[in-house]
């Protein structure tokens, strides 16, 4: 039996905007769409459910539908129900996030902690609804981008669309290059040329997906900037996470910080493997 997507919803117009989101991935990829509602205490929790599963029938009425209601913490719920979920999809603010957030707390906290790939529906309904024809993917120096790689090609796949590879780098302060002849002072502090990075990163997706094209895109500068400014035109960003054990547990770098909270379209948060 194929594992469930898992989308939370709380009744927010922004967890029913996800719903929509999370109805038409499992379309997508032909897989069972879960509705889970967590709170300690809601005594609404049917009519959210309810509600929820009203827009799923009405949207995408072949999707295989389930349901729950758990009195939990959501955030502990959420990444419990992610280990064994095909990923996770949220709203980016819920019912009990102050307003002026950019993010909600639950989205942000699950999205730090799960062991799936969480997806974070945010930005205006053109970017919701697949009409640019354009999965982004952002590439980082080393092994830390190849499931983020793997999940972005199979995601411009299922879509029959565009995938944007990003690799931005910074060479050090007075040191003259161009992406493809970086300065020997660059390649010190670089291993690799930036192209290469990105061709070594793309090349066993690449292969496996030869029907997916792909448009490379090396910048130099800062890495937050360069992947706004290719979401700007994207249905889905996707970026992978290294995640960093601290004293309060497990955080996600200072990038996929940025991205979360300012990125125009829905953005997938994909752990390494």
């Amino acid at each position: 039996m194929a594992i469930p997507l898992v989308v939370g919803i709380d009744g927010s117009e922004a967890s029913l905007e996800a719903v929509d989101w999370a109805a038409g991935e499992a379309a997508r990829h032909d897989v069972p769409l879960h509705l889970l509602h967590a709170a300690a205490r809601d005594r609404e929790a049917s009519e959210v459910i309810d509600a929820a599963s009203r827009r799923v029938r009405e949207g995408a009425p072949t999707v295989r539908l389930s349901s729950e209601v758990l009195p939990e913490d959501a955030t502990a719920a959420l990444v419990d129900k992610g280990r064994n979920a095909f990923a996770l999809v949220l709203g980016s603010r819920g019912l009990g996030d102050l307003a002026g957030m950019l993010l909600g707390s639950v989205s942000l906290a699950v999205a730090a902690r799960a062991d799936c790939p969480v997806v974070v529906v945010r930005g205006a309904a053109e970017h919701r609804d697949a009409r640019f024809g354009n999965v982004v993917v952002g590439v980082e120096e080393g092994e830390g981008s190849d499931t983020a790689v793997q999940f972005a090609f199979r995601e411009a796949q299922v879509r029959r669309c565009r995938l944007v590879a990003v690799h931005a780098w910074s060479a050090p302060f007075g040191a003259f290059t161009t992406p493809q002849a970086p300065s020997r002072f660059a390649l010190e502090a670089h291993r690799r040329p930036p192209t290469q990075v990105l061709d070594d990163a793309l090349r066993g997706a690449s292969e496996r997906y030869g029907d997916v094209p792909v448009s490379r895109r090396v910048i130099q500068g800062p890495a937050r900037q360069a992947l706004l400014e290719a979401a700007s035109d994207a249905d889905l960003l996707v970026v992978g996470a290294r995640r960093r054990q601290g004293h309060l547990g497990l955080q996600l770098g200072l990038i996929n910080h940025a991205v979360l909270h300012h990125a125009p379209c829905p953005i997938a948060v994909v752990p390494r493997i």
